[in-house]
């Protein structure tokens, strides 16, 4: 009788830590820059690797587009999430994420794309063509270049498409004149891709992006979740995690280093509209 006391007091131990275990899970929210397959297939493992340091169980995130990762963020779906400069000084507001980390040695600079054989030598000569970017609010990759069309006064059709590898995509098949993107995710797209392309102009430089932790995370969770990602600064084993998305490793952060971007002064979302996605 004993033996089976303890056997059900057991079995409901197991019960009580697998229910807390999963309620313990912690979403990681990538900002769509490349295909939900690519992200999955290079933040996958360091979710891992966060998780086996850590002691949480944090899974990976993304969505089919940033204009539905904005969406997301505003409905503060993500737990912690990797996002945009821009991204960041939008949603530190609303719902309230605080950024505790950043890419290590990194400052972020927008660029526009052409072809390699392209005759283009200016951002002038651009002038009324079709250019692609990322999204409206993809600060380097599209509020940076058109920012710097609209300083020199040349006229551009601007067209959208889902990811920085649309973008890389488009212009190397020759379907649009250039593109804007940034530098990391130019030198991670596909090589037969990359080597179709140049570098046309490159922006000033602004702080990266930022990772951040919705208010309902706990500080020891943010805190331990900091701690392995600073592990992998000096392990061997991750070098190849970090190679894998052009990070040297992650620092501490700050909220206050993202004043630069907020004198910029930006106004290109609105969170009422992200919060109302039906509003027509």
């Amino acid at each position: 009788m004993l033996r089976t006391g303890i056997g059900i007091i057991s079995l409901v131990a197991v019960v009580l830590w697998l229910s807390t275990a999963s309620a313990w899970t912690e979403t990681f929210g990538v900002v769509p820059q490349q295909s939900a397959q690519k992200l999955a297939r290079k933040w996958g493992p360091i979710c891992a690797y966060w998780s086996e340091r850590s002691g949480l169980a944090i899974t990976f995130a993304t969505a089919p587009d940033i204009p539905e990762f904005e969406r997301r963020l505003a409905a503060g779906l993500y737990d912690f999430a990797y996002m945009n400069p821009y991204h960041y000084t939008v949603f530190c507001v609303r719902p309230g994420y605080e950024a505790f980390a950043r890419q290590k040695d990194k400052r972020i600079s927008g660029i526009v794309v052409v072809r390699r054989d392209s005759p283009c030598r200016d951002l002038r000569e651009l002038a009324g063509k079709t250019l692609v970017f990322p999204s409206p609010a993809a600060f380097a990759a599209s509020i940076l270049t058109r920012a710097q069309f609209r300083e020199l006064g040349v006229p551009i059709v601007v067209k959208y498409v889902k990811s920085h590898d649309s973008v890389y995509l488009n212009v190397a098949r020759g379907f649009y004149e250039g593109g804007g993107g940034v530098v990391r995710t130019f030198l991670n797209a596909e090589p037969s891709v990359r080597n179709r392309l140049r570098i046309l102009w490159k922006s000033e430089s602004y702080p990266p992006h930022a990772i951040a932790a919705h208010p309902r995370v706990s500080a020891e969770d943010r805190r331990r979740l900091l701690e392995a990602m600073l592990a992998m600064n000096d392990d061997r084993a991750a070098k190849p995690l970090l190679e894998a998305i052009e990070f040297k490793g992650f620092a501490p952060a700050e909220d206050r280093e993202w004043d630069e971007v907020r004198a910029l002064e930006i106004d290109a979302l609105e969170i009422d509209a992200l919060e109302r996605p039906d509003k027509p």
